[in-house]
């Protein structure tokens, strides 16, 4: 049988269903103390084992000409996160030290909320064990878990102080994404903890992420066999799509668009895009024309760039008309990726979420990029 982890308060434990494979430990009165500087550093590019859920026997050679490839392609969305296995013992209260140096004390984890643009810490959460002490979203985390949760953003990703304060968490996650900063200084102000990861969207920051949040949840340990195994699969998702990539990577651009008004942007590769590029063997040619944050997107642009694919969020895809709307875009038609229809559509809950499943999501991804059918 396996081992489920799942963190709780004793005071809790009547009012929880837990299967028979699910550990329950209490909060001890143990202080600790978690900085940055206590956060292993990972490579990704570790080697990995034998046992590779990822492997596959096709190769490039197998596969369509991703050049010559046509249409849309859709990419799978995840299942939630499942919880690291194990049995960790809670320990609070602990003192941290969070990504913007300030020091919090954190004594109770009874009511928790993760807010971020990309949905990385909600699925962080859950995966440490912690699922059933989340009590407000935002509208990033899709988790299945989490959708009777109140979302506390409006008009996108605009944090809205009184949701968040009538819910009246214990503890807050933010990597600063979702704001205003105002509004989080509000809540810090009235007494809730407020712990800031980074806010660098990378595969080489998920180790360190999850370390903080593990750490101020209070299961550290549990948080080091998460990284284990997020390195892990890393690892072995890459072995794969070493495979399936072309000897010439594909010129990429992601594209962040909303409706049909002005709201069209190139995503650059300090928002994350350009690490996922690089990690699905493309090449980031928003980066490499010197792109780095996110720049409206024009027709001089994008005929600048002239990818030969485009990724964009699903949402976003069907918001602006679908293929017929989004080739409408201004310069779209006159690009490679374009005039071929190349389109990659992504779940906008794993779109950029480096987490606990890059690897299902990089897997993912790059089925649809490589015309992967197994």
């Amino acid at each position: 049988m396996k081992k489920i982890m799942r963190v709780g308060l004793v005071v809790l434990v009547s009012f929880m269903s837990l299967s028979a494979c699910t550990h329950t430990s209490s909060e001890n009165t143990v202080s600790e103390s978690v900085s940055p500087s206590s956060v292993p550093s990972v490579s990704v590019q570790e080697k990995s084992s034998e046992n590779n859920r990822f492997a596959s026997v096709l190769t490039s050679a197998d596969l369509p000409d991703p050049r010559t490839m046509t249409g849309i392609s859709e990419v799978d969305d995840l299942p939630d996160p499942s919880v690291v296995e194990g049995e960790f013992v809670q320990q609070l209260p602990v003192d941290i030290e969070d990504a913007k140096k300030n020091r919090v004390h954190i004594d109770s984890t009874k009511r928790v909320m993760a807010l971020d643009v990309s949905g990385t810490l909600s699925r962080t959460v859950i995966a440490l064990g912690f699922a059933d002490y989340l009590v407000g979203r935002t509208v990033s985390s899709t988790e299945k878990i989490l959708e009777k949760l109140p979302v506390v953003t409006e008009n996108g990703h605009q944090l809205n102080a009184e949701s968040i304060l009538s819910l009246k968490p214990d503890l807050i996650f933010t990597d600063g994404s979702v704001g205003p900063v105002e509004v989080l200084d509000q809540v810090k102000n009235s007494g809730v903890k407020v712990v800031y990861v980074s806010s660098q969207h990378s595969a080489e920051q998920v180790t360190e992420v999850t370390s903080m949040i593990a750490g101020a949840l209070g299961v550290p340990d549990a948080g080091k066999a998460l990284n284990e195994k997020i390195v892990k699969d890393i690892a072995d998702v890459q072995k794969t799509i070493d495979q399936w990539a072309p000897e010439k990577p594909l010129d990429i651009s992601f594209l962040y668009v909303r409706g049909t008004a002005g709201i069209f942007f190139i995503l650059g590769k300090d928002d994350g895009a350009g690490n996922l590029i690089s990690l699905l063997k493309g090449n980031d040619i928003a980066g490499e024309k010197g792109i780095n944050g996110t720049t409206p997107a024009n027709s001089e642009s994008l005929v600048a760039m002239n990818p030969d694919v485009f990724f964009v969020m699903k949402n976003g895809l069907e918001s602006t008309g679908g293929k017929a709307g989004f080739l409408a875009r201004s310069g779209v038609s006159q690009t490679k990726a374009g005039k071929n229809e190349r389109i990659i559509s992504i779940p906008d809950g794993i779109a950029l979420s480096f987490g606990p499943q890059t690897a299902d999501i990089l897997y993912n991804i790059a089925k649809a990029l490589y015309g992967v059918k197994e």
